[in-house]
């Protein structure tokens, strides 16, 4: 047992030594995010007001795609401008569908537009709010009849902070989408059994919500009497001539003949991706034509007037294109259903869409009158944010002249106040999904932030994984790919070559060349959040950072690995062939069977610890993490019993522990290794709730 005992002690300290666990990075989430931007710098000198030659505009574009699409294996692409209330530019590239050769045409061809759909959801309930059917400050369970929302703040959630983005809702992707029509779930009863919980008060903070969006779209079904889809198609699509375009799911076979096939790009080759429905429809089910978002956008810049009809009142249109919540007012926020972008001096609402095999952006200049709308078969952020920096740097370019803020001397001994880890507050907070921020490629996943104290009254902004020989541009461009996706040529955010912030005012900074940062603190004056754009962080305390939980996971399976491997079959096999026949009741016979449970729970723990680990992982690795928008696979769900029955059995080891150290066959060494693999026991349990996996969290 001695030899055992340290043998299991020796191999964790040469593990521990020569072995780190290998930490993972969180990526970027869906990319319809602000980028690093500011239009209240000091930039003068515009030098032409939007492009006003179709035919140089065009060869802009071709030569912008011919580029862009061959970069980043895009197969085909359709692009609608339009301008001063009319269309101006339209025209598709490359293929629709790439095995039969069916090429892009941007009256005809349908993309799946994702969360550009939840424009309409927007539009729908402004229609209803100016008929005075609903109040945008209005409680959101007024309105719910079959299902109420938790009550756990003393504010209720208005329709305001649906639009907004401000609910305060936890995050959830499993169980979004359906296979086929078959399995689709009615709005209502989708809502009611999957709406998540709210883990921030309303009207605080921004955390972008799918069931939030479609939550309003199910207020639209509730007072209209009608399903959604029926409702904007009656109320939004055909007034605006928008044939080509639909809620419906699945497609009526007029339209679906047209949608264009979603590809990934994986090896070298193009693949499919399998056509899905979503149950979440308002948020995301949209199919349209550009040449038909073009009416959409035309209804918009004219302030609801499309033609002759109007599809909200100018007064109503204003409304929802004003800003309606900021976290600061230095800062991009959102207005009704559009967010805000601040680039080369101009204000632009905006709503991007992003789902598997597909991408969107429509974007729109409002004070410029106007619009563009881009739409492609791949899941690509980068082409649209690379489209609209070059896009605007060509046609609204400007000379800027920002003058570097001054460091604060009276800074530095405050600094430490700032620093820490911060985490994308739109991660899910309660379920297993969870472990999205740390899985690559998650359908929702949550990037951390480092801010360190520079010296000299500065604090930097990195990665989490930032180190230290990488020059400052380049760790500035890591953190513009960890938050957008992508890191235009052209944009603000590519363009400054430092990730220096230096204080202005208090609680608000400013990158040396130019945006700004601006950071919350508390009642207890700690603070909890840092604001990027439109986005919010959440401070984290040291044992929530992916570095302490990566850590204290790969410890762990250190640990579990020697106990499996020190008390060896060997050993176990001894204590057998010691009480062969012994086994009849007596009590020394039940003190050699409690001895034996003893030694031998550490190894089962750890054995089912090391199964339950492994076995995830594995399901996960051989899984699309796409696939787990139709729900948890079955082998994932068995898995997690597991967990169960090893903090049962991690709940006894005290008891064990006890009876070792009575037992003077236990040297000092065993009785110190037994303590020591209990609190490592125990520290795994932490570590199992923190991420929702000790039970059945989906």
């Amino acid at each position: 047992m001695q030899r055992a005992i340290a043998g299991s002690i020796g191999l964790v300290l040469v593990l521990l030594f020569f072995g780190q666990p290998c930490l993972a990075e969180g990526l970027s989430t869906e990319s319809n995010r602000n980028m690093f931007s500011d239009a209240r710098s000091e930039q003068t000198d515009i030098q032409q007001q939007g492009p006003d030659d179709p035919q140089e505009l065009k060869a802009f574009l071709d030569n912008f795609f011919a580029q862009q699409m061959t970069r980043l294996h895009i197969p085909g692409a359709a692009i609608a401008i339009v301008k001063d209330g009319k269309p101006f530019f339209t025209a598709g590239y490359g293929y629709a569908n790439l095995e039969k050769k069916i090429p892009v045409a941007p009256n005809q061809t349908l993309f799946r537009l994702a969360s550009v759909s939840k424009l309409f959801a927007a539009t729908a309930v402004m229609q209803l709010a100016e008929r005075g059917q609903l109040k945008l400050k209005d409680d959101v369970n007024k309105y719910l009849k079959n299902f109420q929302l938790q009550e756990n703040y003393p504010a209720p959630v208005t329709i305001d902070n649906l639009l907004t983005h401000t609910g305060g809702f936890d995050e959830k992707f499993i169980g979004l989408a359906a296979r086929n029509a078959s399995e689709l779930m009615p709005l209502g009863e989708y809502l009611a059994k999957r709406m998540p919980p709210r883990v921030s008060p309303p009207g605080q903070i921004i955390s972008y919500s799918n069931h939030g969006i479609a939550l309003a779209g199910y207020f639209v079904e509730e007072i209209s009497g009608i399903p959604f889809a029926q409702y904007t198609d009656e109320n939004i699509l055909q007034p605006l001539d928008m044939q080509q375009s639909s809620f419906l799911q699945p497609l009526p076979a007029h339209l679906a003949s047209d949608l264009a096939v979603g590809y990934e790009y994986r090896r070298g080759n193009y693949q499919p991706v399998p056509s899905y429905y979503i149950n979440d429809g308002p948020a995301g089910a949209l199919k349209a034509t550009a040449t038909d978002i073009s009416h959409f956008i035309i209804a918009h810049l004219q302030n609801g007037r499309y033609g002759n009809t109007k599809i909200l009142e100018e007064t109503t249109a204003q409304q929802m294109h004003a800003s309606h919540f900021t976290h600061h007012p230095q800062l991009p926020g959102w207005a009704y259903g559009f967010s805000e972008r601040f680039q080369n001096n101009l204000r632009a609402i905006e709503h991007g869409g992003t789902d598997p095999g597909f991408a969107s952006l429509l974007f729109l200049l409002p004070e410029q009158k106007l619009g563009l709308f881009v739409a492609y078969n791949n899941e690509q952020d980068e082409l649209r944010e690379q489209l609209i920096g070059q896009f605007l740097d060509r046609y609204y370019p400007v000379k800027k002249s920002i003058s570097s803020p001054q460091p604060n001397s009276n800074f530095q001994h405050r600094a430490n106040y700032f620093v820490g880890n911060y985490r994308f507050s739109r991660y899910p907070h309660s379920t297993i999904e969870k472990l999205a921020p740390v899985l690559l490629k998650a359908p929702v996943s949550a990037p951390e932030l480092r801010v360190r104290a520079k010296g000299d009254g500065i604090l930097t902004l990195e990665p989490n994984t930032y180190k230290p020989n990488r020059s400052p541009r380049r760790a500035l461009k890591k953190v513009d790919s960890v938050l957008y996706g992508a890191v235009t040529d052209n944009s603000n955010s590519s363009s400054r070559t430092t990730n220096q912030l230096v204080e202005i005012e208090p609680l608000l900074f400013q990158f040396t060349d130019g945006p700004y940062v601006a950071f919350k603190e508390n009642g207890r004056g700690r603070i909890t959040h840092m604001f990027i754009g439109a986005d919010a962080f959440e401070k984290l305390a040291w044992y929530e950072t992916n570095a302490f939980q990566l850590s204290l996971f790969g410890f762990c399976i250190l640990v579990f690995l020697s106990s499996c491997i020190g008390w060896s079959s060997r050993s176990l096999t001894h204590r057998w062939q010691k009480y062969p026949s012994r086994w009849l009741g007596s009590k020394q016979d039940i003190q050699s069977l409690v001895r034996l449970s003893g030694s031998t729970l550490p190894v089962a723990i750890s054995a089912l610890n090391l199964f339950f680990l492994f076995g995830t992982l594995l399901a996960i690795l051989l899984s699309n993490l796409y696939e787990f928008a139709y729900g948890l696979p079955p082998i994932i769900t068995t898995l997690l019993c597991i967990p169960i029955m090893t903090a049962s059995l991690t709940a006894v080891l005290p008891v064990f522990m006890v009876l070792s150290w009575q037992d003077k066959r236990w040297s000092v060494l065993g009785r110190l290794y037994y303590l020591f693999f209990i609190l490592c026991a125990w520290g795994f349990i932490s570590f199992l709730s923190y991420w929702n996996l000790l039970g059945f969290e989906f």
